[in-house]
């Protein structure tokens, strides 16, 4: 479905590698976060089709839980794509909208122009959905999720709908590996750029689930850079998406 990459091919990056990555991006390069965001997004929804929805999202349910940061904005760009292929999708947030940053509150305007419904807080307990996508927290979780954000994790974990979590799974610290309670037990998850460091850590590998990478367009030789001093070039040569093996 998607070409195998041997998981020790491929650098891993810490919380903070990442970040750095982040400011390259958008620094050096002028690469902006909505262009990053746009990336994630279309990727999420492409391996969230292929791998759980049979390559045909038309009539699927699925549910989105966002947040407020740049987690959810990209998985509010995957439920916009989603609702583009046919899907009936729904979007749940952590918050009000006024309480998003700047570009996750526009991806969020854009699906309330598309009409996709939305609410604040977990679905309805008897909501039967047909796959969940986890965008509540990425690798900027600090501390263990609570109020609603932990509601919405619970509900997840309760449904037996496949979870695809994007970047990584809600409540694992994505340096450490730590899993914070509650967290989220993904089905598959997919990372961006490079994987994070403590998502190959042994303690929550089954939270991980099926481990995939997506471009989302950063240049090999950024990671070069004397800030990192990584190598990692000709992931992406036969697929936007790869699964780590």
């Amino acid at each position: 479905m998607f070409p195998k990459i041997k998981e020790a091919s491929v650098p891993f990056l810490t919380t903070e590698q990442m970040i750095e990555v982040d400011r390259a991006m958008i620094e050096d390069y002028g690469i902006l976060l909505i262009q990053m965001m746009e990336n994630a997004g279309r990727n999420l929804a492409h391996l969230g089709r292929a791998r759980f929805l049979s390559g045909d999202p038309s009539g699927k349910r699925v549910a989105v839980l966002a947040g407020v940061g740049g987690n959810g904005g990209g998985a509010l760009v995957c439920a916009r794509r989603l609702k583009n292929w046919g899907a009936s999708v729904e979007v749940f947030v952590t918050k009000r909208h006024e309480d998003f940053t700047d570009i996750p509150g526009h991806q969020l305007r854009i699906t309330r122009s598309m009409n996709i419904p939305s609410g604040i807080g977990a679905p309805p307990a008897e909501a039967q959905f047909d796959l969940v996508v986890d965008g509540i927290i990425g690798y900027s979780l600090k501390g263990a999720p609570y109020g609603t954000a932990a509601d919405m994790i619970r509900w997840a974990n309760r449904q037996s709908a496949p979870v695809l979590a994007l970047d990584a799974p809600s409540g694992v610290d994505s340096s450490s590996g730590a899993a914070i309670d509650p967290v989220i037990d993904a089905a598959a998850t997919m990372t961006l750029a490079l994987p994070k460091e403590g998502l190959r850590a042994q303690s929550v590998r089954a939270r991980v689930g099926e481990l995939y990478l997506a471009d989302i367009s950063v240049p090999p030789e950024l990671y070069a850079e004397p800030a990192l001093r990584l190598q990692a070039s000709a992931i992406f040569t036969q697929s936007e998406v790869v699964q780590l093996v």
